[in-house]
């Protein structure tokens, strides 16, 4: 697995070596960075990178130019990963990390400006997106003009009353959706 883009482009990832974590193909990141691209991209943004993994998405994000990622997983050997990734890349400096449950994430510490991205890309049929979304709101993790980007099983149900579809998309067996927070 590679950035696709920016700064790092070409650069290796280090993946993990069993079936726990399921980093976002080069393909779909592709797809959703393009379609990011369209809609302003990511330069000088804060991200949130939930259910990081490897840290792909917000390392992509980093390499694009976004100001800061916040890298957030309840693995604490997934979220070992995602650091060693932002360090090999250079990107320490942008990155924040935090182990927690998305689901059950606190409120947004000062120190930490307002999400303006935010990657939810969680294990598959798990029922996780809505939680997340909720803990999201409630602890003013996301700035007024938030694009929430869900990664999910191209099957999984998981439309919500948390923003409005601005893009569906299905690749293969992952499905795609930006929401405009409400």
């Amino acid at each position: 697995m590679r950035i696709i883009g920016g700064a790092a482009r070409g650069r290796l990832l280090k993946t993990p070596s069993g079936q726990d974590i399921r980093p976002t193909s080069d393909k779909v990141r592709l797809a959703i960075f393009n379609a990011l691209f369209s809609r302003g991209g990511v330069v000088d943004k804060v991200i949130f990178d939930a259910f990081c993994g490897t840290g792909a998405l917000g390392c992509e994000a980093l390499s694009q130019g976004a100001a800061k990622v916040v890298f957030c997983d309840v693995s604490k050997i997934s979220l070992n990963l995602a650091k060693e990734n932002a360090t090999a890349l250079n990107f320490l400096d942008r990155s924040e990390f935090i182990l927690k449950d998305a689901t059950k994430i606190d409120h947004r510490p000062p120190a930490i400006k307002p999400i303006q991205i935010a990657f939810l890309d969680p294990p598959y049929r798990k029922g996780l997106i809505s939680p997340t979304l909720d803990a999201l709101y409630a602890g003013d993790w996301l700035s007024e003009d938030a694009l929430l980007i869900l990664e999910t099983d191209a099957k999984e149900d998981h439309i919500s009353n948390h923003g409005q579809i601005v893009f569906d998309k299905t690749y293969g067996d992952t499905r795609v959706t930006f929401l405009q927070k409400k």
